[in-house]
């Protein structure tokens, strides 16, 4: 609800001016603004964020920027979104030799990454079962879909955001070890499985035309 009141506020700002640099500074006052009162009032400033959000970055962009002004703004946000992944994964690399020095947390690590995935599993089976009554999907969709939700940023700033207690470093060693695994494992094996559920038509082209060569001699 904070989210979208914000963002229908900096929506109707922007509705009445035409000026991309201060349309600029609307959206940037918008993320820290509201994410100031939602700490202020105890609820989730990263979701309250992504509400206003997806309400600026579709109604607004297509009601309340001129073309100019919504090039400048995408421009803007995605020079952001490089910055603060850099920033981030560098935090990454500098809390996993926190983690490192609190063994005793890694079991639990281990148990959740296949729980993480069986939950996943089980996320995308329901779903797709119930949709394959009415429509076709591609052969393997329901591995590759579970194989394929790669967990990053998004997970470990919530981790990191959380206030400190007697759980946040067991919270943090999880994390860690679910999203390595995530980038590393499944990042890193995604182009061979597609590969494999759907191979290179050049291959099957070149089979079937030694085929049809071989019945037509």
């Amino acid at each position: 609800v904070l989210g979208l009141a914000a963002g229908a506020l900096a929506y109707g700002a922007m509705r009445r001016i035409d000026e991309h640099n201060l349309e600029v500074l609307i959206t940037l006052a918008l993320v820290t603004g509201a994410y100031a009162v939602a700490l202020q009032l105890h609820l989730s400033g990263p979701i309250a964020m992504v509400v206003a959000g997806l309400f600026i970055g579709n109604h607004g962009a297509r009601f309340a920027m001129s073309e100019r002004t919504r090039q400048h703004v995408f421009q803007f946000w995605e020079l952001i979104d490089e910055i603060l992944n850099s920033v981030l994964f560098l935090l990454i690399g500098l809390e996993v030799l926190v983690v490192a020095q609190s063994a005793e947390h890694l079991p639990f690590a281990l148990v959740m990454i296949p729980l993480v995935l069986s939950a996943r599993f089980i996320a995308v089976a329901l779903p797709i079962s119930l949709l394959a009554i009415k429509q076709t999907f591609t052969r393997g969709a329901i591995r590759l879909l579970t194989w394929g939700g790669l967990r990053g940023g998004i997970s470990v700033a919530l981790a990191l955001s959380l206030p400190e207690g007697d759980f946040k470093p067991l919270i943090l060693t999880i994390t860690y070890a679910v999203v390595v695994f995530s980038i590393v494992v499944q990042g890193l094996s995604m182009k061979p499985l597609v590969g494999w559920f759907f191979p290179p038509e050049s291959e099957n082209d070149n089979t079937s035309a030694g085929t049809d060569a071989g019945r037509g001699g």
